[in-house]
């Protein structure tokens, strides 16, 4: 091959090569955000999560052995991890529940039970081991507060993925109600209920915080015996009892003030959490009744308590 040929030969490889190169190197570099982009996206299918209506459960209460029947569009509707009932509650919710406590009056063996259902994607910012339990129990004091007796009325709660908020985060009606008979002659669930009360009599829910923290954190345990003193005053009309103490560290009477905020305290975060105010009751012991040795820190911290039981 002579040089001129081997020179053209050259020229034409590297044009070829250069071509190759420019478009790779341009698609990857220069118009990769862009062009080449779009050239990889349309190969692709577009994946987008699928939209779940929200649930909107209607309110219905019935007695299937009895001649009570409710079934209304409307219900109690709460904001995701929230227990709180969101307001106004409907006129023909209202309404509904007037009809209930006319019928729970007439049929005094009658009772119904409050299902709430949480999800477990929410957080659970009350003081009940859930919030199903806490969402049942708002409802239930709005069924007292319209003249419901608490004898009448149990709570429970349950986890329900199946339930959906819309798009501000509400969940409509995630509650569910049962209409059930009381047997007169089984004494058995009142006695057990007794034996609960009993046991929180005997061992206190004692909480440790400071003077004007926030909030107060619980325990699963310390939720579920909230769960329990609310049930003992719903079903024996007893009183909640919330007594502040501290050590013997200053002066006796101002410790018996900080032991009375202490009590206030707590008591405020209990009616926070949806335990009604008339059914508390608070007082201070000061230093009075140590549990402790005041004469070391670690048996002054223990002093330095709030307890809540019941009478």
């Amino acid at each position: 091959m002579s040089k001129k040929s081997s020179y053209l030969l050259g020229i034409i490889l590297t044009i070829i090569i250069g071509t190759i190169l420019y478009y790779f190197l341009c698609c990857s570099v220069c118009c990769g955000k862009e062009s080449c982009k779009n050239k990889v996206d349309e190969t692709k299918s577009v994946v987008t999560p699928e939209k779940k209506d929200a649930t909107k459960n209607a309110l219905v209460i019935k007695d299937a052995n009895g001649d009570f029947n409710l079934n209304l569009s409307e219900n109690f509707n709460f904001k995701s991890s929230n227990f709180s009932i969101l307001q106004p509650v409907s006129a023909n919710v209202e309404n509904g529940v007037v009809k209930l406590k006319d019928y729970l009056l007439a049929n005094p063996l009658k009772t119904v039970d409050i299902t709430g259902f949480y999800k477990s994607d929410e957080v659970n910012n009350s003081a009940y081991p859930n919030l199903g339990i806490a969402r049942a129990n708002s409802v239930k004091n709005y069924l007292v507060l319209h003249g419901i007796s608490s004898k009448q009325i149990d709570t429970y709660g349950k986890l329900n993925d199946a339930i959906h908020a819309d798009d501000s985060n509400i969940l409509f009606g995630p509650v569910e109600f049962v209409v059930a008979t009381t047997d007169a002659s089984d004494t058995s669930a009142i006695e057990a209920l007794k034996t609960a009360c009993d046991a929180i009599r005997s061992n206190p829910l004692v909480l440790h915080f400071k003077t004007g923290q926030a909030s107060i954190n619980l325990t699963p345990e310390q939720r579920q015996k909230i769960a329990d003193i609310s049930h003992c005053v719903d079903k024996l009309g007893v009183k909640i009892q919330v007594v502040g103490h501290t050590d013997n560290t200053g002066d006796a009477a101002k410790n018996i003030v900080l032991g009375q905020q202490r009590a206030d305290f707590a008591k405020g975060y209990l009616v926070k959490n949806g335990l009604l105010e008339g059914n508390i009751e608070t007082s201070s012991k000061g230093p009075n009744v140590p549990i402790a040795d005041n004469a070391t820190e670690a048996g002054r911290a223990k002093n330095r308590r709030t307890e809540i039981t019941i009478n």
